[in-house]
């Protein structure tokens, strides 16, 4: 009996041993699982702050490329500000130079002198360059373009155009033979200014004419002062292309 009794608790024992050692060995796989598991995720966040890292250095650099972008930027802007000072600078002392030289013709209202975003221009009436339905310059004319050349003579970096312009009454009689319509004839008008200048010594490079005949007008044409005022002789300074 008691030795029966002995082999059963033996049994017993070995039982509860093998039970617990299945138990250990469970929960070890377990463990090694969860690890296994861990490392990858900690591989996996290894390299997408890997990745992050090297976003975030070309992204550095396209900051530093923009900066440096808009920094040359503003300094364009203000070299164009500084250059763009400068030429209203110039046009406001040949305007002053102008004004200072034609005070007379300016006081008697043959000469008008107007200075508008950096274009300056010198308006003279019909009447002091030439003689009605001509187009040669007479003496008188001369000797007030010569004035103007005086200026002129100084400016290097401008076009100057010379603009013929009319009133708009029509060409008529024995006249019309010679100028068909006011283009021709302001045509004309202006081609002979523009050839005293060059006769003058102004480099025929920056000179060029326009005619625009009675189709920029001044003044109204319904009276004798507004067609007066329509009859005139533009030259104008205008910045080089």
């Amino acid at each position: 009996m008691f030795r029966k009794s002995f082999w059963l608790c033996v049994a017993v024992i070995f039982v509860l041993a093998a039970q617990g050692c299945m138990v250990a060995e469970s929960t070890y796989t377990k463990k090694v699982e969860e690890t296994e598991s861990l490392n990858r995720q900690i591989g996996a966040l290894e390299q997408v702050n890997k990745e992050l890292k090297g976003e975030n250095q070309g992204l550095k650099a396209n900051v530093d490329e923009l900066t440096k972008q808009v920094a040359e930027q503003k300094q364009r802007v203000a070299d164009l500000e500084m250059i763009k000072e400068q030429k209203v600078q110039e046009v406001s002392s040949e305007y002053n130079s102008m004004i200072d030289k034609m005070k007379a013709e300016i006081a008697q209202g043959q000469v008008t002198i107007t200075e508008l975003k950096g274009k300056l221009t010198v308006n003279m009436v019909e009447a002091v360059l030439f003689d009605s339905g001509k187009a040669e310059v007479k003496k008188e004319g001369l000797a007030v373009l010569q004035k103007v050349i005086d200026v002129l003579k100084e400016i290097k970096d401008k076009v100057i155009r010379v603009e013929g312009h009319t009133d708009n009454v029509p060409i008529a009689g024995g006249l019309a033979r010679v100028y068909p319509t006011n283009w021709e004839l302001s045509a004309a008008r202006a081609i002979n200014v523009t050839r005293f200048l060059q006769a003058q010594g102004i480099d025929p490079a920056n000179l060029s004419t326009a005619a625009y005949g009675e189709f920029k007008p001044v003044a109204d044409n319904e009276t004798k002062e507004g067609r007066a005022k329509n009859r005139r002789i533009e030259i104008v300074l205008v910045p080089k292309d």
